[in-house]
């Protein structure tokens, strides 16, 4: 599993410099949460937070799950 954790993680992040993204067609799961802010940036991670907040202010969907308010 440690193998694959780290070949996992260089292959996203090869990916994100190459001006890919860290996710497929299944879209960000825990595993690959860490790595949305890389792709996103701070602005748009910051616009999701805003979205997140406004359309879900008391966090009952999905709590922590993608993006952390």
């Amino acid at each position: 599993m440690e193998r694959i954790s780290k070949f996992s993680d260089r292959l996203v992040k090869r990916a994100l410099e190459a001006g890919g993204t860290c996710s497929g067609e299944h879209g960000i799961g825990i595993g690959k949460k860490k790595y949305l802010k890389k792709e996103l940036g701070p602005i748009g991670y910051n616009l999701l937070q805003t979205l997140k907040r406004t359309l879900d202010p008391n966090s009952i969907m999905n709590p922590g799950k993608v993006i952390d308010i």
